[in-house]
């Protein structure tokens, strides 16, 4: 009489959905937060009267007053400085993610330690190392192992569907683990685009303003005409600033994430190569 099968063990640590709402509660605190720290920027510090000649901000900037003159670049910087602001943040808060999904050492440390506790067929010192290591890659790993220690059990199932159930189990678990590594990039990829073109949006107010300028009767407006010029060329200067640093960090942590994703397909690969040569054996001793 068979016995009946046991209950399935949870592939991965947790359900993620707790940390997603956290993901979204913090996007949702940090943009307005940060459109309402650079509009107090702007207006008391940028704007400070001390910064202008007759400490009037209507007035050109003190010569040499780098805040007066950011000031002048008009209403669209509080809005790209918000941007910025939202880039730093979100990219020191990936930063701080993906350097805790690594673990306490480093990844490829951790993957040959436990390739080389597969090699000789210990798999509790691998689960061992997983736990020693700690993030979402070791979380991954640890996962295969222990459903390499319950297949190697198993005798219900033959060597093929033993290979795909751990396979089955560390892709499930990566499926958890990883997606939460990319989130909150697709707000620094859209900022990379979008600050662009807020900067252009900028200038060509700025633009606006200089030719209004010139257009008065009589003598030109020399002061709304630099003015203007200064507006214009703040905002292209903000908005291509906010744009670098944007593509630059989402290039940055895509290629960690994507390393992390090697490191878990090489951890995975030598566990299921190393199940089947066990497998392998065994069934050849029992055959014999």
């Amino acid at each position: 009489m068979n016995k009946p099968a046991a209950p399935a063990r949870p592939a991965a640590p947790a359900p993620k959905t707790g940390e997603a709402k956290g993901g979204s509660v913090f996007a949702a605190i940090v943009i307005p937060l940060a459109l309402a720290v650079a509009i107090a920027i702007y207006k008391f510090v940028l704007g400070n009267p001390g910064n202008f000649q007759g400490n009037n901000p209507a007035n050109h900037p003190l010569p040499g007053n780098y805040l007066g003159i950011v000031y002048k670049g008009g209403f669209i910087v509080p809005v790209l400085m918000s941007m910025l602001i939202i880039v730093v943040t979100f990219s020191i808060e990936r930063f701080l993610t993906i350097s805790k999904a690594k673990g306490t050492k480093g990844v490829e440390g951790f993957v040959r330690s436990v390739r080389q506790k597969l090699n000789v067929n210990d798999i509790t010192g691998a689960i061992a190392v997983c736990d020693q290591q700690k993030g979402s890659v070791a979380n991954v790993v640890k996962a295969g192992l222990l459903k390499y220690q319950e297949m190697s059990r198993e005798r219900g199932m033959d060597k093929d569907q033993k290979i795909l159930a751990i396979q089955k189990e560390i892709e499930e678990t990566t499926a958890l683990e990883l997606p939460m590594l990319e989130k909150n990039l697709v707000i620094i990829s859209t900022l990379a685009s979008v600050a662009t073109l807020v900067g252009l949006l900028g200038t060509v107010f700025g633009m606006i303003n200089a030719f209004a300028a010139l257009a008065n009767a009589g003598a030109p407006d020399a002061v709304g005409l630099a003015n203007g010029i200064s507006e214009a060329l703040i905002n292209t200067a903000l908005g291509i600033l906010t744009s670098a640093i944007a593509i630059v960090a989402y290039n940055f942590f895509t290629s960690k994430i994507d390393e992390l994703t090697y490191s878990i397909d090489e951890a995975g690969f030598s566990i299921i190569q190393t199940f089947a040569a066990q497998h392998g054996e065994e069934r050849v001793h029992g055959a014999a």
